[in-house]
């Protein structure tokens, strides 16, 4: 690809200070050559160059947690009860072909351009989404999602895992990773988080899961009750570690300490919305150097209440901004996530915008993207914002909508601008 530079009234690197009216060089190979004061960066004879009048530039986003097989769902499903919005999401893809799934996947992918984001770390089961970033010549990491509620169906899930993963190793590359997910605690058994976690260590996968995201999800762990429990025991299900025995209230167990016991929390592990924590999981979360992937509007949405985002980065833990899937929050905007976010952690506006670039790229374990430096990759967002002279830059950008975005690049190459 060639080398490219651009200019901007401001530049935001993330990893040091605003520079004013500043340029950034990429090299043919798709990494940032230099980065500085426009003074100061070449101008190379025959590389293409543009000035961005009233812009920012800042480094392509990263959304740590997406669903883009369920492109097309945003206002399709109204369930306001969790366990009832699952079941219905459940049908919508029992309904959709494989050719359905992959136009979704490709339009959550042009989607998420158009909104800055150019690294997604993505949850599914259709194997449309790792396909579509191939393709395209996408950035991200993508886990494939495995299910089974009863024990007895382990070493079945267990085997169509491997099989998937083995089919879909084929499209990954130097910018696009494989990883699994094990779905929930409300879909897959003790003994089957084992098994892929051992799997996963064994074949050097990372690992996602949706964890203590819902009242309902606690109840069923903690004390075998609620929809959930009521849902497995419709289908003759046995409840977590077999609790049915009980007549008495169990000991404190929440849904990060029961991860904690099946082996499956770990430096490698991305836990998606922690919501229902309490400090002792938070230390747990800590002692195993967990990622955290936080999706404030889609937690708003389901009604399960505001993770204790302050709390979570105090204690050290790497976390980025997620904004599930369209099904949940409609259009994906991290633009909106991080002012929620910011609201909800008290956060400083530099705090806001590394959320949503170069911590998140922490989080999935991708730390050559969401920054502006020497050796990164050309991901690069423009925001067509001015910035008054009394006004900090990073304010100016939170405060952009979707519609602010000017253009998207990935390693230097245009993928979407604003007509």
């Amino acid at each position: 690809m060639p080398a490219l530079r651009l200019r901007a009234p401001w530049l935001l690197p993330v990893v040091g200070p605003p520079i004013a009216d500043g340029a950034v060089l990429v090299g043919d190979d798709g990494r940032i050559l230099a980065i500085g004061p426009h003074q100061t960066i070449p101008e190379p004879p025959g590389v293409p160059s543009e000035r961005f009048p009233d812009a920012v530039i800042l480094p392509g986003l990263v959304n740590a947690h997406t669903h883009l097989e369920l492109t097309g769902y945003g206002g399709q499903v109204q369930e306001d009860d969790f366990p009832a919005w699952i079941r219905r999401i459940r049908q919508l893809k029992a309904e959709r072909t494989p050719a359905e799934f992959s136009e979704a996947a490709r339009a959550g992918l042009r989607a998420c351009w158009a909104s800055g984001v150019t690294t997604i770390a993505d949850t599914g089961d259709s194997g449309a989404v790792i396909e579509a970033l191939a393709a395209a010549g996408g950035s991200g990491i993508v886990y494939h999602e495995v299910f089974g509620p009863d024990p007895a169906q382990c070493g079945e899930s267990l085997a169509r895992l491997e099989q998937r993963v083995t089919d879909l190793t084929r499209y990954t590359g130097d910018r696009v990773r494989l990883g699994v997910s094990p779905h929930a605690p409300y879909t897959v058994s003790g003994p089957l988080y084992r098994a892929v976690a051992a799997y996963a260590d064994r074949e050097d996968l990372p690992m996602a899961v949706h964890l203590a995201e819902s009242a309902a999800e606690t109840a069923l762990i903690a004390s075998g009750s609620g929809p959930f429990a009521e849902a497995w025991r419709g289908r003759a299900i046995p409840l977590p570690d077999d609790l049915s025995h009980l007549d008495r209230p169990l000991p404190i167990r929440t849904p990060v300490r029961w991860l904690e016991a099946h082996g499956v929390l770990g430096p490698e592990t991305l836990a998606i919305h922690l919501v229902q924590v309490d400090p002792e999981d938070i230390h747990l979360l800590v002692r195993y150097d967990v990622a955290v992937a936080h999706c404030p509007l889609s937690n708003a949405r389901h009604g399960h209440g505001e993770a204790p985002l302050r709390q979570l980065l105090s204690a050290g833990l790497r976390v980025g901004l997620g904004t599930d899937s369209e099904a949940s929050v409609g259009a994906l905007d991290l633009f909106a996530e991080a002012r929620a976010a910011r609201r909800i952690g008290d956060l400083t506006a530099a705090e806001t915008l590394s959320l949503m670039t170069l911590d998140g790229a922490i989080a999935i374990g991708m730390e050559d993207v969401g920054c502006l430096a020497e050796g990164a990759w050309g991901d690069l967002t423009v925001i067509g914002v001015p910035v008054p002279a009394d006004r900090p830059v990073e304010e100016a950008v939170l405060g952009a909508g979707l519609a602010s975005v000017r253009v998207t690049f990935l390693a230097g190459r245009e993928v979407w601008r604003r007509a």
